[in-house]
């Protein structure tokens, strides 16, 4: 197997890991990444072999948890419960209980109010130049989850400041004072959110966080403990992705053609927002371990062993994607695997779809001469890939 080395904290590397990538592609599914420590699957076969298949899964064996550090409890308190961190049977039992609040019908009855805020949020714009990643693509998403999930809107600013202190604990320049802020906000939004349970059980409400305490699967129902969890995952996992991602499809379109023949039309609208997520996707790594002892790719694991997804270089396989490397929102192509698949598919995927999607027709049909004031420079967040700041001329 090759290795290779590369500082995930280099800032050469953060502006274009695609580079890297391409490199990387010399040991054809599985590489040994020195900076990790870990074998990465970087071909599209192999990034959807260790998503898709049972014998592997997202669940860290105990021996390679966190050590349960003081300032830490409140943050892995969380991730023990999260729908993101545990394998079936939980994991099914719990996501068919999600899945009975979640419903297609309480998304698509969002999309009215998503398209109502962003022409709000843009009508909120005081100047033609413009942070757009701060003023719209951070805004729109967190607003979006808070009528979601019944929360007062005014409490969206602290929403954002939690999630982003819970989120660092999985970038690559994590550290203790990091994890101790982590910690630090894991406890605070997870009382907020046990308040707001606690009121809805009294003042039941047609708002996720309501159904959520109703769900009911043969006379099981979410503890409070499943229900913090999975309501701080839906904003920190879903408000993350979603922002980057429609930052970065903000960015990609400023510099595109033909958009106007693009955001008009909803199957091409549908494809310009599946081409942004392959093509720049908002988050590079997911992991999977070994069940049992197997031999896969040429290579034997040992159970319990970890295997790094590098997801945006499997959306750049050019043995399954025409021009990998050019962002062509024309092209009908295979399914990228940013969202993920399998089991533990997003959940909220088609939210994020509608966000993107929605959030990029307004945006461009208000203002078809958007414009990028300077070529946007991407966050020190690796493994999450997106801007702190997008400047835009909206008239130029």
């Amino acid at each position: 197997m090759l290795r290779f080395s590369q500082s995930p904290l280099e800032q050469d590397f953060v502006q274009n890991p695609y580079s890297f990538y391409e490199t990387l592609r010399a040991g054809k599914d599985l590489v040994f990444w020195e900076d990790y420590d870990c074998i990465f699957a970087i071909s599209y076969p192999a990034v959807n072999y260790f998503l898709r298949n049972r014998h592997w899964g997202r669940e860290v064996p105990a021996e390679q948890r966190c050590p349960k550090s003081d300032h830490l409890l409140p943050f892995i308190e969380v991730e023990k419960n999260s729908l993101l961190e545990i394998d079936p049977p939980r994991h099914t039992q719990l996501r068919k209980l999600i899945a009975k609040a979640f419903t297609s019908r309480s998304i698509s009855n969002l999309e009215p109010y998503i398209l109502r805020l962003s022409h709000e949020l843009i009508d909120d714009l005081e100047t033609s130049c413009i942070d757009i990643q701060t003023h719209y693509s951070e805004k729109l998403p967190v607003l979006v989850i808070t009528k979601l999930l019944g929360v007062d809107s005014g409490m969206s600013d602290q929403l954002l400041d939690w999630s982003h202190k819970m989120v660092a604990m999985y970038q690559a320049n994590r550290n203790r004072d990091k994890e101790i802020i982590a910690g630090q906000a894991a406890l605070a939004f997870s009382e907020f959110i046990k308040a707001e349970i606690k009121h809805k059980i009294k003042h039941p409400s047609d708002d996720l966080l309501s159904r959520l305490v109703k769900a009911e699967i043969d006379g099981k129902k979410l503890s409070m403990s499943e229900i913090i969890s999975t309501t701080i995952l839906l904003l920190n996992a879903g408000h993350e992705a979603t922002t980057f991602a429609l930052g970065n499809g903000i960015s990609l379109l400023a510099k595109y053609n033909n958009t106007q023949t693009i955001i008009y039309n909803k199957k091409n609208l549908n494809l310009l927002v599946e081409e942004i997520l392959r093509f720049d996707p908002p988050l590079h790594i997911f992991e999977r371990y070994a069940k049992e002892d197997m031999q896969i790719f040429d290579y034997q694991f040992k159970r319990n062993q970890k295997a790094n997804l590098l997801l945006a270089a499997a959306n750049r396989d050019s043995a399954v994607f025409q021009k990998p490397d050019v962002f062509d929102p024309t092209l009908l192509r295979p399914g990228n695997v940013s969202l993920g698949a399998g089991a533990h598919f997003c959940v909220g995927a088609p939210l994020a779809r509608l966000e993107i999607g929605i959030g990029l027709q307004v945006l461009f049909q208000r203002f078809p001469k958007l414009r990028l004031i300077k070529e946007p420079h991407y966050a020190d967040r690796y493994h999450f890939h997106g801007f702190n700041e997008l400047l835009i001329n909206l008239d130029s």
